[in-house]
């Protein structure tokens, strides 16, 4: 047993007197020590349940034969901390959750682990920390929020952002937007639509590292407290057999989840995720990998916001699973590769039923052909950017206009729900990537503010930082080389005439290169707005949002 290192010799008594301290037996310390990671806290609704999940686990794994021990992750809630500075502390939690979690494993020496997440930067941070520390490990999410219900209709968090945007434009009442705050978020759990918490946890079990209804089951449904106890009892089942994330987080896996993400629809920030993941198993995400697959996977789910229905829905009608055989139909994914349970993707996913062709598209009745998410390059975006094709109205896959600049989200959003902002125009917010904002925060208020004041089938939006999975609309992000290091968005002047072309994969700005050119030689940088703390640290560090703003060690 790894853990051995701490318990066993004399060298170790000093260790064991410590592990007396602690109330620990001897018969505990005689098992295999496993490390259960609880994200649990009091300020994230998808993580106030998950102290009731991390008990299932210990539970699980103590009638299992393991002696379980709990340690701690941070988490941030992306929609509390959303338009104003603390949404620059959202992305770059994912790496100091990756990182306190493999000084934890290693410093102790456990020899497997659970990891109990749930929202947005929580689950890729455990997924890196898996790949890096490579013990057995299994993952059980707190599982989403049930949606709310607003004059007979569903409704989740993305409807509360644009009932704001509405009350601007004058087309829904304070007392409207007081009945919207009241119900749209009516459980614990992680938002109730395809939003990025529950496109992580719904991909964690297409890679292969969760069980079958970890991105599915609703937070509040006992089977919640079920799967977690049988997570408890599978990480013995993994630690016996010496299965390993490497040998389940394969490039293989990572293919099949970014095959899902497109079926799925799932929120544009998986596109910053599996390539960070991809990373710690060694593997060179290029971005592009998503238009290859979309042009042969077709677009089964329309899940909020792109949609009428939510993950309690997708729950019902079969699940991840469901979605993973109707694309096993066209042979659409690589069935050999190993899984948690202990077999592989094909013996997990066969016969599993889809039980609502509403919900989940039969594989020949899609949505559409190509998957939901797309990579549009050009002289704006030459290393890429990226949009939610499945969330774009089809008036929209096609547009051109004025660029309307911004330099910062707070301007942009005065503008919009100023009046300033018109039909045609493309909204163009800079300077809010991973080095600039720093953080590369999400730009949900903006896109929710165009949503409700009408402009969502008129107005385009493109930005160097990054969007909620809540947001919908031609809204596209990730633009790389990010303006901050001089990328071409930093040269578009007002007026400029910018053209989206999601079909054929463009986004260009109307100049001409040798204009581009004289535009750059006159650029200067900008000081950065922070320059000590964590964040001026990651801003020295970070990488593109092509490359999925992993950190490297500056050269």
């Amino acid at each position: 047993m790894k853990s051995d290192n701490v318990k066993k010799g004399m060298q170790q008594a000093p260790h064991r007197s410590l592990f007396n301290a602690l109330g620990y037996t001897k018969e505990e310390l005689d098992r295999p020590l496993v490390g259960i990671v609880s994200s649990y806290n009091e300020i994230v609704p998808g993580h106030m349940n998950l102290d009731k999940i991390v008990n299932a686990v210990k539970m699980g794994v103590a009638m299992a034969g393991g002696t379980p021990v709990m340690f701690p992750a941070i988490a941030v809630c992306d929609g509390i901390a959303m338009g104003h500075i603390g949404m620059k502390y959202s992305l770059v939690t994912r790496d100091l959750i990756a990182d306190s979690t493999e000084a934890m494993a290693l410093a102790h020496q456990f020899d497997a682990l659970v990891m109990v997440p749930n929202c947005d930067k929580n689950v890729p941070g455990l997924l890196m920390a898996a790949a890096r520390i490579n013990v057995p490990t299994i993952f059980v999410s707190g599982g989403p929020m049930l949606a709310g219900h607003v004059k007979g209709q569903k409704r989740s968090l993305s409807s509360m952002f644009e009932a704001v945007g509405s009350y601007a434009a004058g087309t829904m009442t304070e007392e409207d937007v007081c009945e919207f705050e009241n119900k749209v978020c009516p459980t614990c759990g992680s938002c109730s639509g395809m939003y990025t918490a529950n496109s992580m946890n719904c991909l964690t079990e297409v890679l292969g590292m969760g069980l079958p209804g970890n991105g599915t089951i609703p937070a509040v449904y006992s089977e919640r407290i079920r799967l977690a106890k049988h997570a408890g009892m599978q990480v013995m089942e993994l630690y016996r057999k010496n299965i390993r994330p490497r040998d389940i987080m394969t490039k293989e896996a990572i293919l099949n989840a970014l095959t899902v993400d497109m079926a799925l629809g799932c929120s544009t920030n998986s596109m910053l995720h599996l390539p960070a993941i991809a990373h710690e198993i060694g593997m060179d995400f290029e971005i592009d990998f998503a238009n290859g697959i979309s042009a042969k996977t077709p677009n089964l789910c329309h899940l909020a916001p792109a949609g009428p229905t939510y993950m309690e829905d997708l729950n019902e009608a079969g699940g991840v699973y469901a979605v993973m055989n109707e694309l096993n139909k066209k042979n659409l994914l690589n069935t050999e590769c190993m899984t948690v349970t202990g077999k592989t993707v094909g013996e997990n996913i066969a016969g599993c039923v889809n039980k609502n062709p509403e919900v989940i598209r039969p594989i020949d009745n899609p949505y559409s052909q190509t998957g939901g998410l797309a990579v549009l390059k050009g002289n704006i975006a030459p290393d890429g950017s990226v949009v939610k094709r499945s969330a774009v109205v089809e008036e929209m896959l096609v547009h051109e206009g004025p660029a309307r600049v911004f330099e910062c989200e707070e301007d942009a959003i005065t503008a919009i729900k100023g009046g300033q902002i018109h039909p045609g125009d493309v909204v163009v917010i800079r300077y809010v990537g991973p080095k600039g904002g720093p953080g590369m925060p999400e730009m949900l208020n903006p896109t929710s503010a165009i949503a409700g004041m009408g402009l969502g089938s008129s107005v385009a939006l493109i930005t160097d930082g990054r969007f909620s999975g809540a947001s919908r609309g031609a809204s596209i992000g990730h633009v790389s080389p990010e303006a901050a290091v001089g990328g071409p968005i930093a040269l578009i002047e007002e007026g400029d005439i910018i053209e989206i072309d999601i079909p054929n994969l463009k986004l260009n700005v109307r100049v001409s290169d040798e204009e581009l050119v004289a535009r750059k030689e006159k650029w200067q940088p900008r000081e950065p707005e922070v320059t000590t703390g964590y964040l001026a640290r990651y801003a020295s560090m970070v990488t593109s949002g092509n490359r999925g703003a992993v950190l490297e060690i500056p050269r």
